[in-house]
């Protein structure tokens, strides 16, 4: 399988990334790169390897994301993931959680970087596919950019040739995840000094990204830009991706177009037996900005609407109407009053 070029991937997102929502993501373009939730090697190892690890084929590209800390349960997890057809393996050494500390790993993970080469080099050694790392730009009060230049430096020589940098520091104590993604400062120009001192690595940019513009931006320093939180509440921003950054003449999708791909999707799901809200929960962005996206947001996160079945979105679609008609009178109604003021005047 030829694979694009990693310009442009979705994070990593607990309870949010799963497979339901890389279809919808993969709807909208067909080369933006995916990652799962951050899956823990234990969970791999020891409970149902299906329910974390099954996905749909028109997901590729996508990245496995695991958690964990000793090496030889990483390779097993990895060699697992490879077998089950994902594209890339990613090792979490960003997530700031207590739980995830408590396990002894994620961001605290930045303060053993000879663990973590070990751990790279021991998925290598099992596995074909790309092992790749995600991290901060440091940890609690170390701020320095002498500390992530020698934590990618040692990473890099057991083997690791792609470095997710989100540009921000990880305070493991006294700050929850949510936090963590909005109080430390952004360091965008740490991120672009990793690919000036590592030139032969390929270093994607992650952390507060909105806009197409602004991975423009970013793509003049970096290789790649990893979208967060904007792609999942404001999952249309992934519909240019495609002709901006990989020249692929395909005419973008209309919301529309996206819509009846998901709808098509979700009703197969539900002839599965899976509950429709686990589908359409990652599609409430959709309309984002546009006239009666509240009404489309509200139906189809109703819990009754949703038990009734697929017919949810024709009622989500009619508030949509409902919405474009209302702001068209507004509009006519405005545009009404300025012509009257200006014959009075």
């Amino acid at each position: 399988m030829n694979l694009p070029a990693r310009r442009v991937s979705v994070a990593p997102m607990m309870d949010w990334t799963d497979s339901n929502c890389r279809v919808f993501h993969r709807q909208l373009s067909r080369h933006t790169w995916l990652y799962t939730e951050m899956v823990t090697t234990g969970a791999l190892l020891h409970g149902d390897v299906a329910r974390h690890l099954d996905f749909d084929a028109i997901e590729h590209p996508v990245a496995l994301q695991l958690g964990g800390s000793e090496p030889q349960d990483l390779a097993r997890a990895a060699k697992l993931g490879e077998q089950w057809g994902y594209d890339e393996i990613n090792l979490n050494c960003g997530c700031p959680s207590e739980r995830v500390q408590r396990g002894a790993f994620g961001a605290c993970l930045m303060a053993e970087p000879e663990l973590v080469a070990d751990c790279v080099k021991a998925m290598r050694d099992v596995v074909q596919v790309p092992v790749t790392v995600k991290h901060r730009i440091g940890i609690d009060d170390v701020e320095s950019f002498s500390f992530v230049e020698d934590f990618v430096g040692k990473i890099a020589q057991a083997g690791c040739s792609t470095f997710i940098v989100h540009a921000r520091n990880a305070i493991l104590k006294g700050l929850s995840p949510k936090e963590n993604r909005e109080i430390p400062p952004l360091k965008y120009d740490y991120a672009y000094r990793l690919k000036q001192a590592f030139p032969h690595l390929e270093i994607l940019i992650n952390g507060g990204v909105k806009t197409l513009d602004e991975v423009a931006l970013h793509l003049q320093h970096v290789d790649g830009v990893m979208l967060g939180r904007e792609a999942y509440h404001n999952p249309y921003v992934l519909a240019e991706v495609d002709a901006r950054f990989y020249d692929d003449p395909a005419p973008v999708k209309s919301r529309e177009a996206v819509e009846d791909a998901l709808i098509e999707y979700a009703a197969a799901q539900v002839g599965k037996g899976q509950y429709l809200g686990a589908i359409t929960r990652h599609a409430l962005g959709l309309y984002r900005g546009v006239p009666g996206a509240r009404g489309w947001r509200r139906i189809l996160s109703d819990p009754k609407r949703l038990k009734a079945g697929i017919g949810a979105f024709e009622e989500a679609r009619e508030q949509l109407r409902a919405g474009a008609l209302a702001d068209r009178d507004r509009n006519d109604a405005r545009d009404g009053h300025e012509v009257s003021s200006l014959a009075s005047a």
